[in-house]
């Protein structure tokens, strides 16, 4: 956190409920004032660009990208933490919750993860104030593998985990409707046989049938030991929604179809869907669209999943396709609703007291653009 006082002036200032001319003032790290009257001397004139609070990322797996830039290649796991937060700040973000992989399967095709090393790492760059956005953790936890829960509780131990979501890849249920979609997906993203795909899939039902329902109770009770907050992954059900609801889970991240979102919705869960959905117009595995749940009123939250850019993108791009959603409700999706999802009740929104996470956003060719970004008064990017 900066000390001092800046100005922030001639700007469109993106509120909770509406859009404002005018300056906001930051005095040590937070909002103090927002004034549609004159502009004040020595203020950094916008020009009539927006000013919107600064982005809140609940799923990102992006950091596994610069950890593993290629196939079989391994970087510096700290030089791949500053790499992602780099991206992540220029994307307008200024709190991300890096998802990490907890999924001891090494038929996981390198998607079993270094969570523990990318934690650590987290750890080094946050002591050695190297780091752009704040970034809190996110526990991946794949419910189907045999030492998921305690791999995830020594994790919890040695590190400050916000966030845990319940996940079960298994083919045939979740992002997985059917196994050979599940077959499909995998061949095409990684090359293997259909031999060794189906040897996969005998391995993923068998293992499902023996830890999923065990490890999901085991994680639930050390989420909720330790007041994490609790997401469910891939919902498609009544039945997965129900779970869910028992379990108290908070957010229903990217649910399979409109039936499990719209029962998660109306259960009071937050409803997450991938920003990348909904730019591109559609899932990349033929699941339900996020701008069908926009239209019925069930989403609640965007996340940039493997794009960070998309957010902010999309956060613009909703309003153009859904004339009923106004830009401050989907501003909103990326930064108040998220934060409050999880816990965090000190930013979000452009507010007297709030935090001073701020993005300067151009509009260049009919998208936005990040011009500048403020993470507790500090220009970060």
């Amino acid at each position: 956190m900066t000390t001092g006082e800046t100005l922030l002036a001639n700007a469109r200032i993106v509120l909770a409920d509406r859009i404002v001319s005018g300056h906001v003032r930051v005095r040590n790290g937070r909002i103090v004032e927002i004034d549609t009257g004159s502009v004040p001397p020595s203020a950094e004139d916008f020009g009539g660009d927006y000013l919107l609070p600064g982005l809140v990322e609940l799923h990102t797996d992006h950091v596994d990208g610069h950890l593993a830039p290629r196939p079989k290649v391994r970087w510096n796991p700290f030089a791949a933490v500053l790499a992602h937060d780099a991206q992540v700040a220029a994307s307008g973000i200024t709190t991300v919750f890096d998802s990490l992989r907890v999924w001891p399967d090494k038929r996981a095709m390198g998607m079993d993860g270094d969570a523990p090393l990318l934690a650590d790492a987290l750890a080094d760059a946050r002591k050695a104030d190297a780091l752009r956005a704040e970034h809190l953790i996110h526990l991946r936890c794949e419910v189907a593998t045999d030492t998921v829960a305690e791999d995830a509780e020594a994790l919890m131990d040695r590190h400050d985990i916000h966030l845990v979501s319940l996940m079960d890849h298994t083919p045939g249920q979740r992002q997985f409707l059917s196994v050979d979609q599940f077959r499909a997906y995998y061949m095409k993203k990684s090359g293997i046989s259909e031999q060794e795909v189906d040897i996969i899939v005998t391995d993923r039902l068998a293992a499902h049938a023996r830890h999923a329902r065990t490890n999901r109770a085991k994680l639930v009770a050390a989420a909720q030991a330790r007041g994490i907050v609790l997401a469910s992954h891939d919902d498609g059900t009544r039945d997965h929604v129900e779970e869910a609801i028992s379990d108290k889970v908070a957010i229903a991240e990217f649910p399979t179809t409109e039936e499990a979102a719209r029962l998660s919705h109306g259960a009071g869960i937050r409803v997450l869907m991938g920003a990348p959905n909904l730019v591109r117009g559609g899932s990349h595995t033929g699941n339900v669209s996020a701008q069908s749940l926009a239209e019925a009123g069930l989403l609640d939250i965007l996340s940039s999943d493997y794009v960070p850019s998309s957010l902010l993108w999309a956060a613009f791009d909703l309003p153009a396709r859904s004339p009923l959603i106004s830009l401050p409700q989907a501003v909103a999706m990326v930064s108040r609703t998220p934060a409050r999802a999880a816990g965090l009740d000190d930013r979000g929104e452009i507010a007297p007291g709030l935090r001073a996470d701020l993005v300067r956003v151009a509009v260049a060719g009919g998208h936005p653009v990040v011009k500048a970004v403020w993470r507790e008064g500090q220009r970060v990017a």
